[in-house]
């Protein structure tokens, strides 16, 4: 069984982003992939952090949705939505939704972004304070897929290891990691705190990333991976777009949850 994770550079033009993820999607659709994973903000990188107010959805319709809803059904694919910038009225800051669509094109998960990246850069003129336009969500969200079942998560959501605990205590084989990592906390951080979700709850990790230089000027580190249960790296696309299409083994992984007990000897 295999599944993907697709690296891009997204701009402001939704419809030219959706073009070059559809084309990735068809890559890795053509590769076998019964799941594939777009990063995060995969439609739309404003000049302007505000401006996902002015491309944000209604849930349940809108043209990033109805793409997704169209490639899924047209390609027979799994795929996940890195982020779509969801209206959630009457509060006037979007939703982070990471969205799940069947290969019926059928929305069957929907998890909002919980932790939101409000930071300055140490040692840099670099501030971000994603919170002043997007709304946190609350409720973590594993869904079943073909790949097995997939706890879903976002970007800055990495850092927080009880997050992906909960995850795997409801189930998840796989988490999905959709990413707009800085690059200087990318070059620090990235590789080692994704191994380290995967090997604390010996699952696989799907991280797709955003990479290069955006019209806002910003720079994401890009490096998108996918790790397996023990921590192995086992595809990755350093920089550029494109499609990482990996293998996994959800009967090895079981073989290893039981002779390395780790999950059951948790006690606090």
């Amino acid at each position: 069984m295999k599944v993907a994770a697709l690296q891009m550079t997204s701009g402001a033009d939704v419809q030219a982003n959706l073009t070059v993820a559809g084309q990735l999607l068809e890559s890795a659709a053509r590769s076998g992939a019964v799941l594939a994973v777009l990063p995060e903000n995969f439609a739309f990188m404003g000049l302007h952090d505000a401006d996902k107010r002015k491309v944000a959805e209604p849930a349940g319709r809108g043209p990033i949705q109805d793409f997704l809803a169209a490639a899924a059904r047209r390609l027979r694919l799994w795929i996940v939505g890195g982020t779509v910038p969801l209206q959630r009225p009457p509060e006037e800051r979007v939703a982070a939704a990471s969205l799940l669509f069947s290969g019926e094109g059928r929305l069957v998960a929907r998890y909002d972004k919980i932790h939101l990246f409000d930071v300055d850069l140490p040692g840099r003129q670099e501030r971000y304070l994603e919170s002043a336009h997007i709304a946190p969500g609350s409720e973590l969200m594993v869904a079943e897929t073909p790949a097995g079942k997939l706890g879903l998560s976002v970007c800055y959501d990495v850092r927080f290891p009880e997050l992906f605990r909960s995850l795997s205590f409801s189930g998840a084989q796989l988490f999905s990691v959709p990413s707009a990592f800085t690059a200087p906390t990318g070059r620090a951080h990235w590789e080692t705190l994704l191994r380290a979700r995967a090997i604390e709850n010996l699952c696989y990790v799907i991280a797709p990333a955003q990479s290069g230089i955006h019209p806002s000027g910003r720079e994401t580190y890009g490096d998108t991976l996918i790790i397996d249960y023990w921590g192995r790296v086992l595809g990755r696309k350093p920089r550029g777009q494109g499609v990482v299409v990996c293998e996994i083994d959800l009967e090895g992984q079981g073989e290893s949850r039981a002779s390395f007990p780790a999950l059951r000897h948790r006690v606090m």
